[in-house]
C-alpha cells in the first residue's frame, strides 16, 4: 500500500501492494474518527496524519500507557499535526494501563495517570480491561487493575476505553460491579458475534469497530455491527494493526478508517452520508472534551 501525501498529478491517494488505484469511499464531504490508535507507533505520525487529512478523517484517539512511556504523544502529539499542514485531524489522547502491563499498575503509575488524565489533551481513560489470550499479565491482576481504572474513570468523569480478548464474561462482571462510567465506555475493536454484544449495550457501552469487520471471512463480527444502535457506533484502526480489506498484511494508519467505515455503513444498509454523520458525532460527543 502507498499513500501519498501531497497531490502529485496522477498518483493515487490509495493503491495497493501492485501500484493499483483504490478508489475511497465518498462520505459527501463529511468526517470520519480514527477512535483508537497507536499514533506512537507509526513510523512517522506526522505523515500518517497528512493522509488522513486528505482522506477526510477529523479526528483521531490515539493511546498513550503510563506505565511504558507516555510522555512522547503528549509532548509531540501537537508537532505532528502541525507539521501534518492545514486540515490535519484533532488528535486527543486516551490514557491507560493496558491489560498486558496491569502488573506494572503501582501507586506511582497510578499518580501518572491521574496527573495524565487531567491533561487538556486527555479524553478517556484506556485502553484498560483484560486479555486473556496472552496472558502478559496474571489474571488477577488484570481484574484488579481493571477495576480500578474504572473507578478512576468514574471519580474523573472521563470514559472508558475498554480491551476485551477472550476475557469478555469476567470484563462484563466488572462493568457491572463497578458500573459503566456516565461519561460513557467504549468496547474497543469488537470482534465477535451478536452474543455476548447485547449485554453489554444493554449495559450503555458504545461499540468500535475496526479493520476485522471488512475482512472476507468476518461475516459474524458483521452480523454483530448490524445490531448495534446508530447512536452507540465508533469506528477506528488500531493502527498500525489490522488494515482493512484490500490493504491487509500492511501497517495500518488513520487514513484507512474511511474503508472500515464505509464496510459498516454497507453492511448496516446505511447511507455513507448518514453513517458519517452520526458516527463522527458519537465520537466527538465521547472523545472530544476539551478540558483547561
Amino acid at each position: 500500500m502507498t499513500l501519498q501525501t501531497t497531490d502529485t498529478g496522477n498518483e493515487p491517494l490509495f493503491a495497493d501492494a501492485k501500484g493499483r488505484e483504490v478508489a475511497p469511499p465518498d462520505f459527501g464531504g463529511l468526517s470520519i474518527a480514527d477512535t483508537h490508535a497507536h499514533l506512537d507507533m507509526l513510523e512517522e505520525p506526522t505523515l500518517a496524519l497528512a493522509r488522513a487529512a486528505r482522506a477526510g478523517v477529523g479526528l483521531v484517539a490515539t493511546v498513550a500507557d503510563p506505565s511504558e512511556d507516555a510522555s512522547r504523544t503528549y509532548k509531540e502529539s501537537d508537532a505532528w499535526r502541525e507539521a501534518a499542514g492545514e486540515g490535519a485531524p484533532r488528535v486527543r489522547v486516551l490514557v491507560g494501563v493496558h491489560p498486558h502491563n496491569a502488573k506494572n499498575l503501582t501507586p506511582e503509575v497510578e499518580a501518572e495517570l491521574r496527573r495524565l488524565a487531567g491533561h487538556a489533551k486527555t479524553s478517556a481513560i484506556g485502553e484498560i480491561g483484560l486479555d486473556y489470550h496472552y496472558d502478559y499479565s496474571p489474571r488477577d491482576r488484570q481484574r484488579e487493575a481493571f477495576r480500578r481504572q474504572l473507578e478512576i474513570a468514574h471519580e474523573l468523569d472521563l470514559p472508558a476505553v475498554v480491551h476485551l480478548r477472550e476475557a469478555h464474561e469476567d470484563g462484563e462482571a466488572i462493568l457491572a460491579e463497578i458500573g459503566v462510567p456516565p461519561a460513557g465506555c467504549i468496547l474497543h475493536c469488537y470482534t465477535l458475534g451478536p452474543s455476548p454484544l447485547d449485554r453489554f449495550l444493554a449495559m450503555g457501552c458504545f461499540v468500535s469497530f475496526a479493520g476485522p469487520v471488512t475482512f472476507k471471512k468476518a461475516d459474524e463480527i458483521r452480523e454483530a455491527a448490524a445490531t448495534v444502535p446508530l447512536g452507540r457506533l465508533l469506528t477506528e484502526t488500531d493502527c498500525p494493526f489490522m488494515a482493512p480489506e484490500p490493504f491487509r498484511g500492511r501497517a495500518n494508519e488513520p487514513a484507512l478508517v474511511i474503508f472500515t467505515a464505509a464496510r459498516l455503513a454497507e453492511t448496516r444498509g446505511e447511507a455513507l452520508e448518514t453513517f458519517a454523520a452520526e458516527t463522527y458525532a458519537n465520537a466527538l460527543g465521547l472523545l472530544d472534551r476539551e478540558r483547561s
